[in-house]
């Protein structure tokens, strides 16, 4: 084979400087790299040879390197310094140079595959018997009282349980643990600390309605009627379930029906409709209906019970009053408010003309002063999208952009994304610090939420410390600030054992945006691969079929994609062991014909501690 020599001369070259940076950035890491846990050591030095390689532009590089026709590339990751080695070997043999020698020690592909599966085991339990990923899965509510749900989880496959402190509060996430432990003593507690997450405000109570919507077609022909459950209030079914319809009734009248027994009322537009009871379940009924109905506290329920000469005339029980929705379109005006005003939709006159816009409030009032006009602004994980039109001392005025084509829902509690927007907000609240406590008691990892610089990490670890644990710690990037200070973030979380890494893909895709996502998440796989860290692929997995019972192609993709990572984590849903099982199943298949793919991406870190 004959090569270009001036070719191989100026690869040979590039390489030297190469080593040359690697040494100048352990010179400039020492001080880090001495406070990096024992078991790091070899791990977070392969990082910083990692970082020092990416401070040269690689992509020059890989198409340098490339028109030798040899296997020599930048995508190094796990074993850098083994591979440079190995690449001055293979050029000095081209070049009939003498032998190339190094004389400091280097990890093998070998130790650095040993070195991941032992940091993913110390973070997130032994592997599963037939997969190398876990599946992390977040827990409903309802797994605080069903022993039977969390069992059917871990049949289908779950490794790791995860629950959110941005929900519910200790007396549940306790309850959840004890189910889990009862039910299988090695599936890892994974706790969320809510972090600083900016939220829509509460919204003012609607109307006290119920709408009974039985499911049609694409001509509105009724295909299957409405499931509706018919008990006192807190009476939940057998299987201890949330229904998605409940009406709140006396069972004194109740407890007298039986399957066929039906009742007649006229609902809310005085439209006349029929609910026919198909299932007696405890002291509670299950109910079909055909019509699209609006119940409400004065509703009259005609009961025709065993025999149609059998009526009983009863109400509905008081019902609690519905969450307002505030409605966008594309062009409208919303008001964000600063203090914790609840939320209403635009108020309009006789003519349609609006007399009062739109307003929510946000749970984050610091944010006021970071904002400024002509920013963009995302709703509830980008599905609604505006810009900043003014700031006041009290409110900013948003003009919505960008809505679904039926208009945007906008409930209290949604995220708020401000992507170009420089706000000055820490990563452990007073909240978050309380939560620790009992995170720290009862978890086996903390999922540390919107971490942005390696300052949020050391508050976490210095409270970790005064608590004296041993938690390992999940960093969850969620912004560019935190993506773009991942090396440091890594290198400072090091000194904690074991440490791992969520690309939490929704806040982040957001934040990023759609275009340059892909390239970014790809760079915090090999940031993490180049660390021996494990990553945890978050956030919409599956999401339609643990919410709906059936997957789309697009996730089943995204699924299959996910192998590359040492964990998947699912979110709640009414179908989530439906969610799991086939999570488990597009794992072990692909993990026998996937091999993490070397691509080079454009975006390149910021190498500063």
């Amino acid at each position: 084979m004959v090569l270009d020599r001036q070719l191989l001369d100026k690869i040979n070259d590039q390489i030297d400087l190469v080593f040359e940076r690697i040494e100048s950035f352990e010179n400039q890491y020492s001080e880090v790299l001495v406070r990096v846990h024992p078991e790091y050591k070899e791990s977070a030095l392969n990082l910083i040879h990692y970082l020092a390689l990416r401070s040269f532009n690689i992509e020059t590089l890989d198409k340098e390197w490339e028109a030798l026709g040899l296997p020599i590339t930048t995508q190094i990751e796990g074993q850098v310094l083994q591979n440079l080695v190995g690449f001055k070997v293979i050029l000095h043999s081209l070049m009939k140079a003498e032998d190339f020698e190094y004389d400091k020690p280097f990890i093998t592909i070998e130790t650095a595959e040993k070195l991941l599966k032992k940091h993913t085991n110390a973070l997130l339990g032994e592997k599963p018997k037939r997969r190398e990923t876990r599946v992390m899965v977040t827990q409903p509510t309802t797994a605080s009282e069903d022993p039977v749900f969390i069992q059917n989880l871990l049949n289908a496959g779950m490794n790791v349980a995860r629950i959110n402190c941005a929900h519910d509060d200790e007396a549940i996430w306790k309850a959840i643990i004890d189910r889990i432990k009862e039910a299988e003593g090695k599936c890892r507690i994974a706790m969320d600390l809510g972090g600083p997450k900016i939220r829509t405000g509460l919204m003012k109570p609607g109307p006290k309605v119920i709408h009974i919507k039985p499911e049609r077609n694409a001509l509105g022909q009724v295909v299957n009627p409405a499931r509706v459950w018919l008990a006192p209030y807190g009476i939940k079914p057998s299987d201890n379930s949330t229904p998605s319809i409940a009406i709140p009734v006396n069972k004194k009248w109740l407890k007298k029906t039986e399957p066929g027994s039906y009742v007649i009322f006229r609902d809310a537009r005085d439209k006349k409709c029929k609910l026919t009871i198909e299932e007696c379940d405890g002291i509670g009924r299950w109910a079909s209906c055909y019509n699209s109905a609006f119940v409400s506290s004065d509703t009259l329920l005609n009961v025709f019970l065993q025999r149609q000469s059998d009526m009983e005339i009863h109400t509905v029980h008081e019902l609690l009053p519905l969450e307002e929705i505030i409605y966008l379109f594309a062009g409208d005006y919303l008001k964000l408010n600063k203090e914790d005003i609840p939320g209403e939709p635009a108020q309009y006159d006789e003519n349609g003309e609006i007399t009062k816009i739109a307003h929510i409030s946000c749970t984050e009032p610091a944010i006021f002063k970071s904002i400024k006009p002509g920013e963009p602004i995302f709703f509830d994980d980008g599905k609604i999208e505006g810009i900043i039109e003014s700031v006041h001392d009290d409110h900013a005025l948003i003009q919505i952009t960008s809505t679904k084509k039926n208009g945007g829902k906008l409930r209290a509690r949604k995220g708020i994304n401000f992507p170009e927007s420089q706000l000055d907000i820490k990563g452990l609240t007073s909240k978050d610090k309380r939560d620790i406590k009992f995170i720290a008691e009862h978890a086996d990892l903390v999922n540390f939420s919107f971490v942005n610089s390696k300052d949020d990490v050391e508050d976490l670890l210095s409270i970790l410390d005064e608590q004296q644990s041993d938690l390992g710690v999940v960093l969850k990037i969620e912004t560019m600030e935190a993506y773009q200070n991942l090396p440091s973030i890594l290198l400072s979380a090091m000194a904690n054992y074991p440490v791992g890494v969520m690309i939490a893909r929704g806040d982040l895709a957001i934040e990023a945006g759609w275009k340059k996502f892909a390239i970014i998440q790809e760079e915090i796989l090999r940031l993490c691969e180049a660390a021996h860290i494990p990553n945890i692929w978050a956030t919409q997995v599956l999401e339609n079929l643990a919410k709906k019972g059936v997957p789309t192609r697009s996730e089943i993709t995204d699924a299959a994609m996910a192998q590359r990572s040492e964990c998947v984590m699912l979110n709640k849903g009414y179908y989530i062991v439906k969610a799991v099982k086939m999570l488990d199943k597009i794992l072990w298949e692909m993990q026998k014909i996937q091999k993490k793919k070397k691509k080079s991406p454009k975006l390149k870190f910021n190498p500063v501690v």
